[in-house]
């Protein structure tokens, strides 16, 4: 693998750099990662053995690959350096709203630009990442990118328009289901279990419903179906929940996340 240089290391930086290291695709001395003084740099660097770099200039001096994984707002901060620096090598940005128009702005000498949109579930390397490039990808680059961003878990490359979709769908998705998750233990509770049993039932429900949906080859409604008996207990609740529109609401969540995220893609 080529050097990778982290510009940024939070949460998500972290993930990369433990999923790189965990599945053997990285070594330590692979890696390297700068945070603008914050101090999660050195942290990331002590847990890891990767190398934490002293400034912009020494983190891309052989880096071959930049993950622009910073705070969204700071890329108008960024070093000017960087636009020199990181002439030739591969970009690829984690930044929420940032477009490839505008990177390609700050990187105009980039040897491409990836877009990326992961979630957290990829803290776990469970998540789910959508990524489209402003130029197609030669096959070491586009190796390269399944490989950074496989680390958090799958990997989907769609067409740039659809990011601000798949940032209101699986983006912010997981919020979604922890307020799920969260409702079902509440009803649980109202329905006289003590708090402590009803949230273990509900998250092992939730747990084991996506793990079986994620092994099974039938669609969700399928599911759903062996699960309900005509004039049942489930047939009861989900009458309920059709009563009230749960997909409508489902579906007017999504678009209220992915219309925020074109508002915030044009800032």
């Amino acid at each position: 693998m080529p050097n990778i240089a982290f510009l940024g290391a939070g949460r998500m930086a972290s993930a990369i750099v433990d999923g790189l290291l965990a599945q053997k695709i990285c070594a330590p001395s692979e890696l390297a990662c700068t945070d603008g003084g914050h101090g999660t740099a050195l942290a990331l660097a002590a847990r890891t053995g990767i190398t934490a770099a002293s400034d912009l200039a020494a983190l891309l001096a052989t880096a071959d690959t930049v993950v622009l994984a910073c705070k969204p707002q700071q890329l108008a901060t960024l070093d000017p350096r960087v636009t020199d620096l990181a002439a030739g090598r591969l970009v690829l940005s984690i930044l929420a709203g940032k477009r490839l128009a505008r990177l390609a702005q700050v990187f105009p000498r980039a040897r491409n630009v990836v877009r990326a949109m992961p979630n957290t579930p990829g803290q776990i390397g469970a998540g789910i990442t959508a990524w489209c490039p402003l130029q197609p990808l030669a096959p070491a680059d586009r190796a390269l990118i399944d490989a950074i961003l496989g680390a958090l878990g799958q990997v989907v490359e769609v067409a740039e328009p659809q990011l601000d979709a798949v940032t209101g769908l699986s983006g912010s998705g997981p919020a979604y289901v922890f307020e799920f998750a969260a409702a079902l233990r509440d009803a649980g509770e109202a329905a006289g279990l003590p708090r402590a049993t009803a949230w273990q039932l509900a998250r092992e429900t939730v747990l084991g419903a996506a793990k079986l949906m994620a092994q099974s080859p039938l669609e969700p409604e399928e599911l759903r179906n062996q699960v309900t008996s005509p004039n049942g207990t489930t047939f009861a609740g989900l009458q309920r929940m059709a009563a009230r529109d749960f997909r409508g609401l489902v579906k007017e969540t999504v678009l209220a996340a992915t219309a925020r995220s074109e508002e915030l893609s044009r800032d």
